[in-house]
């Protein structure tokens, strides 16, 4: 990364320390949330962009029924597992617990995920 960009990357506060982009934080290991809804925020778009993805390749699959339907819900649940208690490895508690950052912005990325599901299957397997 040149130091241009890094530059982009951080604000300096008013008594000298650095404070990071979001950006930032979300690719670095064990990185420090000061507000509660950055992280959520971060939580909600990774689920946005998997179900996006995974509407594409069930698509193009093409995988039908609850078989797919399970399929995500376990990919979808199990990604952001992994990403804020392995990766990020947050303070759960300080969350709600981890049912509650599993359930941040399901339903929501699950609609968004039969959408682009049914858009890309019917494009390219209906007679």
């Amino acid at each position: 990364m040149t130091s241009n960009s890094k530059k982009k990357e951080e604000v300096h506060l008013a008594n000298g320390a650095v404070k990071q982009s979001t950006w930032s934080k979300v690719f670095n290991s064990n990185a420090v949330w000061e507000e509660k809804d950055e992280f959520l925020d971060v939580i909600y778009w990774f689920r946005q962009v998997i179900a996006v993805v995974l509407g594409v390749i069930w698509g193009i699959a093409p995988l039908k029924g609850f078989l797919g339907i399970a399929i995500f819900c376990i990919i979808n649940a199990g990604l952001l597992y992994v990403y804020f208690s392995s990766f990020q490895q947050v303070d759960e508690e300080e969350y709600g617990g981890t049912w509650e950052l599993t359930k941040e912005g399901f339903m929501t990325s699950f609609a968004l995920f039969l959408v682009v599901w049914i858009i890309f299957y019917t494009a390219l397997h209906y007679d």
